[in-house]
């Protein structure tokens, strides 16, 4: 199955419009990258911990997963298509365009 992405600004647009809240946001980056600066939305579960952790991950609704510039997230969301689940989203660009977009500088 192939990965379905995103762009940042219909990413923020679909957020701020309230439509994803009846999804499930998924930040992989790490505890530090998540204390710089995080979306309030998110949940955040780290790369290495998704296999884990996969039981806390709804099988019912969108799940779009978030980095810091889009390379974890995809390999996240190969990971969870590969195993099962089929309502993945991957945010292109990650919290750095999300960052850049709201005029947050994000490194």
């Amino acid at each position: 199955m192939e990965v379905i992405s995103i762009q940042p600004n219909q990413f923020l647009k679909a957020l701020e419009q309230e439509q994803l809240k009846d999804s499930m946001i998924l930040d992989v980056r790490e505890p530090y990258e998540w204390e710089y600066y995080h979306l309030d939305e998110a949940t955040l579960i780290p790369m290495q911990q998704v296999p884990l952790r996969m039981g806390e991950l709804p099988e019912n609704k969108d799940i779009y997963i978030v980095c810091a510039h889009g390379v974890r997230s995809y390999r996240v969301a190969e990971y969870l298509l590969d195993n099962g689940f089929d309502r993945i989203i991957n945010v292109e660009g990650g919290m750095a365009a999300i960052g850049m977009l709201r005029g947050f500088q994000y490194d």
